[in-house]
């Protein structure tokens, strides 16, 4: 038999040839794909991760420095003393132990070993803050002369902690760039493989592309005009329009194709009339199925039956729930009109509590006229204050004084109403005026107002700073809980400490009840005293949102105290207004100022 390049071996050998170039792309690319896939796990599983816990490693360090820092200068329970335990306790251990899984995974020898120096250097580091953290474990350890003399060359520019610290980041620093470039070495290795890659698939790319077109015209001039007109009717409906021309009907397969094709043509053109008829909402559209058999068709009988029936009960619901979401409406704007009416009635209520709170407070006229020379700054927090102040006389002596009840707002004005009536009693009722003794007094008179007999009752009281002025004797008599007295004398400032005693709280044992100290300070022609609660240096600001600190509170008193009393009191109103920015006050503010 004589052989006969046929049109289908033609189109055989071509598509043959077309596989095998397909087969050929597909190997390279794998090939290459596994090789860059091993590239792109070994960057993004070990290099990459080490080096983010690498810096946060080198993060953590510099966060334990400063929070050192912070424990060292702050007496407080600040929370940031929490966050320096839970670093090294918890943090550290589990970033180092990251950290050695992924360090036998590393290439550099060097590296490895620098981490485990790094390593060592953080268990010196952090012993050394674990010492800090141990000596400065109470109130009493920051009062402490030898303790503070040990501490703070330790946490100081060029202390054992600043420059461990700086060591450690130095050491990270050179092993995080040395496993940076690591990884761009192997993703550039990997980028080199996907352009060689590139060439080839391009190179195939176009060779099956110019093999496609040569077969793709000899297949088109192989295949006869009936067949091409059916595809392209089947392309038309397979887009979902209609085509408008009719197949020529032949007595062949082919034509047999085209009648049944010019059939369905002619059915799917009814059932798109009666389906735009059904959307419009004529359900007594006419509609004949093909046959008995036609699926199609029976289903849109079946759909118009079920969309009538729909209509109704949708047409039910729509009025229903209309009726539902009025009567919905109206609840809801009686029950809005209700909480208007009840928020102005707790307003109102707390404004008068306001009015009858600040009926207490001494006025303006009084204050200058027992004490000529002085301000009061009184902010408080929400309408009505924890904090109020006190000013009178007896005796030819002025007792002036700055107390801070527990809580703000309405708990802490209930409180100032107790203070206040327990200090006029016992000021009016004390024959020889006493700092110490009224103090005492005080605190027995709130424990029994509330009830607060032992140390496991509620810590509700007041700190407060209490001063008897005597300006025939020049002479000052003062008493503390917690709020100590500022005496600025010749630019130096001197601060009398309180008793760490809160007023109402017991601090009995099984004979005593803890009693307060009375301290007794000569004073000179122009010495200025300072007063207040703790509401100013704890307010939050500034640029990095911390508290304003005693520390800052004593220097703005010194470059301020020179000034005008009226004066003294614009610049701490404008200083805190200007450290707190943005942020909520947080406390009420009384801050009291007087020359001598």
């Amino acid at each position: 038999m004589k052989f006969r390049f046929t049109i289908g071996r033609k189109i055989g050998i071509g598509f043959g040839v077309l596989i095998f170039l397909t087969l050929v792309a597909f190997l390279l690319t794998n090939i290459t794909l596994r090789s860059s896939r091993e590239k792109t796990n070994k960057v993004t599983e070990v290099y990459t991760p080490s080096v983010i816990y690498l810096k946060d490693l080198n993060s953590l360090i510099i966060s334990s420095q400063m929070l050192t820092i912070t424990w060292v200068y702050t007496q407080s329970n600040d929370p940031h003393k929490k966050e320096l335990r839970d670093l090294i306790q918890h943090q550290y251990p589990a970033l180092r132990n990251t950290l050695r899984d992924y360090e036998p995974k590393w290439n550099d020898e060097k590296n490895r070993k620098a981490l485990d120096s790094v390593f060592v250097q953080i268990d010196s580091l952090f012993s050394q803050e674990k010492i800090i953290m141990t000596q400065l474990n109470s109130f009493s350890a920051y009062e402490d002369p030898a303790t503070v003399f040990i501490i703070h060359p330790m946490v100081d520019e060029d202390g054992v902690i600043s420059v461990q610290s700086k060591a450690i980041v130095d050491k990270l620093k050179t092993i995080v760039e040395t496993e940076q470039e690591t990884a761009n070495s192997v993703t550039t290795d990997m980028l080199t493989s996907f352009v060689s890659l590139d060439r080839i698939v391009k190179t195939l790319g176009t060779i099956l592309v110019i093999g496609g077109i040569i077969i793709a015209i000899f297949t088109v001039r192989s295949i006869v005009r009936p067949v091409k007109f059916l595809k392209d009717m089947l392309i038309s409906m397979g887009r979902g329009v209609l085509p408008r021309g009719r197949n020529k009907e032949t007595a062949d397969e082919i034509g047999e194709m085209a009648r049944a094709m010019n059939n369905l043509v002619e059915a799917l053109d009814r059932t798109t009339e009666f389906a735009n008829e059904v959307g419009r909402g004529n359900f007594e559209s006419h509609y004949e199925p093909l046959s008995s058999e036609d699926q199609l068709g029976n289903s849109l009988l079946k759909m118009r039956k079920d969309l009538y029936e729909s209509e109704q009960v949708l047409e039910r619901k729509v009025i229903e729930r209309t009726e539902e979401v009025v009567r919905q409406k109206q609840e809801i704007e009686v029950k809005n009109k209700e909480l208007e009416v009840l928020y102005k009635h707790v307003t109102d209520s707390i404004r008068y509590a306001k009015r009858i709170q600040e009926s207490i407070l001494p006025p303006e006229s009084f204050m200058h006229k027992l004490l000529p020379e002085s301000f009061v700054l009184f902010k408080p927090k929400d309408i009505v204050s924890g904090d109020f102040y006190w000013i009178s006389e007896k005796n030819g002596k002025v007792i002036f004084s700055a107390i801070d009840c527990t809580g703000h707002g309405v708990p802490g004005a209930f409180m100032s109403l107790v203070g206040y009536n327990l200090l006029k009693e016992i000021i009016d009722s004390m024959e020889e005026l006493n700092p110490a003794k009224i103090l005492d007094q005080l605190s027995a008179g709130v424990r029994s107002t509330l009830h607060q007999f032992d140390k496991t009752s509620a810590k509700d009281g007041m700190d407060i700073a209490l001063c008897i002025l005597d300006t025939k004797k020049m002479e000052l008599q003062y008493a503390g809980a917690f709020n100590p007295l500022y005496l600025i004398r010749n630019q130096n400032i001197q601060e009398i400490k309180a008793d760490k005693l809160l007023i109402g709280f017991s601090y009995s044992d099984d004979q005593h009840e803890k009693t307060y100290t009375s301290h007794t300070v000569k004073l000179n022609k122009g010495d200025r005293i300072y007063i207040t609660s703790d509401g100013y240096p704890d307010q939050f600001g500034g640029p990095r949102g911390r508290k304003f600190m005693v520390s800052n509170f004593r220097q703005l008193l010194i470059d301020i105290h020179e000034q005008p009393l009226d004066t003294q009191k614009k610049k701490l109103d404008e200083r805190f207004e200007e450290w707190k920015g943005n942020l909520d006050q947080v406390d009420d503010i009384c801050v009291i100022g007087v020359k001598v």
